[in-house]
């Protein structure tokens, strides 16, 4: 449905491989601009530097951000960290002086539109903000599928232009250390679950023998249990299968992670956060004469069978209930799962996802809890 006008396009002759090749990006997540196939790209946008640590040469496969440097990178950086040569006052190379025994680690996402940042402005959509300015960003935001993982709150590196700041996990591991250096990955995508994450993780790029560490972040916090059925019950991920999917994806990092790594499980979000906080807050659409409420515009979307979450976004209450009870099913198979699997190149942790929590220290800020969610899809958390 969403490419039925950019397939009308394609037929034409000087486009069709452009299109196929765009078609590549977004489903196999992999950037659009990489000459040496080694995953990572000197291109921000279409699955580039944006989503991964930029690439600082283009044309040679053995150099890319996260692995060990070559030789303590005397002549070069092989690792794209920004630390190559030799002090010329001891001979020292200046990676080894400065990274050794550093236990340095990349960042690594794996998860769903939340990771991935999706954000729409809410000056394209509120009438008095409208201007020539206020679209300037669309062809970048377009480019990442509607998500700015350059803010994001695992991957974000880029101060941030959508309100709010950019602080990062990834942003905190090159604070304590800089021979961290663009060494992060993002691997979302809209929809993300732990479904279709098993097809979503082939794009995952580490080498176990020649690269370093890395900590990865497992975070499809709501589509296990989102979807726009009407019958969105019995569309949910079973607790079985979730077992399932995150152990056959644990399985395929342990074949890929170099020694030491680690992996941190997260739960999934309690969503009767969103109706409890917006349900007769104005949206952006509805503000200047004051007519459309977050809950018409999530009766709306589910009219169209087009809404991100039916079981959370809905005035009943029952069904509000419901859902979030298998999301705290499915959180605690996480968390069995990081009490009793073993794996061999990394140890793994669970974390709840820390929305409320988050929401009460917001509060002692002087906040208030709708600000924490973003305006326009009244869904995902906001980059406040």
């Amino acid at each position: 449905k969403i490419f039925t006008g950019f397939s009308a396009v394609c037929t034409f002759p000087l486009l069709d491989n452009l299109c196929e090749k765009i078609k590549y990006v977004i489903r196999n997540k992999l950037p659009f601009e990489d000459f040496d196939g080694d995953k990572f790209s000197t291109f921000p946008t279409l699955r580039g530097y944006h989503w991964r640590g930029r690439d600082c040469n283009d044309k040679n496969i053995t150099v890319y951000p996260g692995r060990r440097p070559d030789n303590w990178d005397m002549e070069s950086d092989s690792n794209c960290n920004g630390i190559w040569g030799v002090d010329p006052k001891d001979g020292i190379p200046y990676e080894e002086k400065f990274c050794k025994g550093a236990d340095s680690q990349g960042v690594v996402l794996l998860g769903d539109s939340a990771g991935a940042h999706f954000h729409i402005p809410p000056e394209w959509m509120t009438v008095t903000q409208m201007s020539v300015k206020s679209f300037a960003n669309l062809p970048m935001a377009f480019t990442d599928e509607l998500d700015w993982p350059q803010f994001s709150e695992i991957t974000g590196f880029l101060n941030s232009t959508i309100g709010g700041w950019t602080d990062s996990l990834y942003l905190r591991l090159r604070r304590r250390n800089r021979c961290n250096h663009r060494d992060l990955q993002n691997i979302s995508q809209n929809g993300g679950s732990s479904g279709n994450l098993l097809y979503l993780i082939k794009s995952f790029a580490r080498n176990q023998l020649l690269d370093n560490p890395a900590i990865v972040i497992y975070a499809t916090i709501g589509n296990d249990v989102c979807n726009g059925n009407h019958d969105t019950l019995a569309h949910m991920t079973t607790p079985q299968e979730m077992f399932s999917n995150v152990v056959q994806a644990l399985r395929y990092l342990d074949s890929r992670l170099p020694n030491g790594s680690h992996v941190i499980l997260t739960g999934l979000v309690d969503g009767r956060f969103l109706w409890d906080n917006l349900h007769d807050r104005y949206h952006p659409l509805g503000q200047l004469n004051r007519d459309v409420t977050y809950s018409q515009l999530y009766s709306f979307l589910d009219c169209l069978q087009v809404s991100p979450c039916s079981g959370w976004l809905t005035p009943n209450e029952t069904l509000r209930n419901l859902t979030s009870e298998r999301a705290l099913q499915l959180s605690n198979v996480l968390k069995e799962i990081a009490r009793s699997e073993k794996f061999a190149n990394f140890d793994v942790f669970y974390m709840d996802f820390p929305l409320r929590q988050t929401a009460e220290e917001w509060s002692k800020m002087g906040g208030e809890p709708w600000q924490l969610i973003e305006p326009v899809d009244g869904f995902h958390p906001s980059q406040v």
